[in-house]
């Protein structure tokens, strides 16, 4: 992985964390969620007249991204709900990275050397460490259904990002149609389950939503371009170094408990970071 791509998934990786805990300190229902994503649609929706319209043959995958973009939100949100984000937002990233890199080797023909095998695992196994010890006690129940839900959306996508997006022909034409498509099913799910409930606090989350809008397409936009310059299983297994930023936003802006296994997970995580770049 060349060096600035490194950074710039690390940046991505920043940026995501940012935006999950806006959300989480929210608190205030599906509106901050919903707001995220039309944020994110206001934003692409003037840039699509100075990009390329992605190739042909992407456009079934900017469709499946979309729709898989707005099912791992409606995933996240009731994750959130149910667990810290210290607890739910390792697990859901943790095993995304693992599930993208089988999938890659198995169906794209992807190849891994010894040391980029070991920098997946190592990220992999930090993050699920953190997820399973890192608390007083780990995810059971509907928190940890709707944790591991949201890991199989985020492997999902990622892959349908980093195929499409090189199929595309332009990481940014790919990105900015599959936001809009994910806002426009987001404001559909919205309206199908919550009713005109679902938009009336949108005023009162524009101090979460906007920020948080923003943040969510500059890591995704990011994230899909690196998807076109690197293998999407390193991509994938760096970008969720976001959870040593979660993990001191935890610690000290939302002021959550952080345990003597925490900072085992984040040695293993911080290895894996270090083998990418050997």
């Amino acid at each position: 992985m060349a060096p600035h791509v490194f950074f710039a998934v690390l940046a991505a990786a920043l940026l995501h964390a940012g935006w999950n805990a806006v959300i989480k300190r929210a608190a205030g229902g599906p509106a901050p969620m919903l707001l995220l994503a039309l944020v994110q649609g206001a934003i692409a929706l003037p840039l699509l007249f100075i990009v390329p319209l992605p190739a042909a043959q992407a456009w079934p995958w900017v469709l499946a991204g979309g729709a898989l973009h707005a099912g791992y939100k409606l995933m996240l949100a009731q994750a959130y709900a149910h667990a810290d984000l210290s607890m739910a937002y390792p697990m859901a990233r943790g095993t995304a990275p693992l599930i993208v890199m089988v999938v890659s080797a198995l169906w794209l023909g992807a190849s891994f050397g010894i040391t980029e095998l070991a920098a997946i695992t190592a990220i992999s196994a930090g993050v699920l460490l953190m997820a399973l010890r890192g608390a007083s006690a780990p995810l059971r129940g509907r928190a940890l259904f709707y944790a591991l839900a949201t890991a199989g959306f985020t492997a999902s996508y990622t892959l349908a990002d980093g195929v499409g997006a090189r199929l595309a022909g332009t990481a940014s034409g790919f990105v900015l149609w599959m936001v809009l498509v994910d806002t426009v099913l987001m404001a559909a799910a919205a309206g199908l389950t919550c009713g005109r409930a679902a938009f009336r606090g949108l005023v009162r989350a524009w101090r979460t939503g906007v920020p948080a809008g923003a943040m969510s397409l500059g890591a995704y936009w990011i994230a899909v371009w690196a998807f076109t310059q690197a293998p999407l299983a390193l991509v994938a297994a760096l970008r969720e170094s976001s959870i040593l930023f979660a993990t001191l936003i935890a610690a000290f802006v939302l002021r959550e408990p952080v345990g003597p296994w925490r900072w085992v997970a984040a040695g293993l995580i911080a290895g894996g970071v270090v083998l990418t770049r050997l």
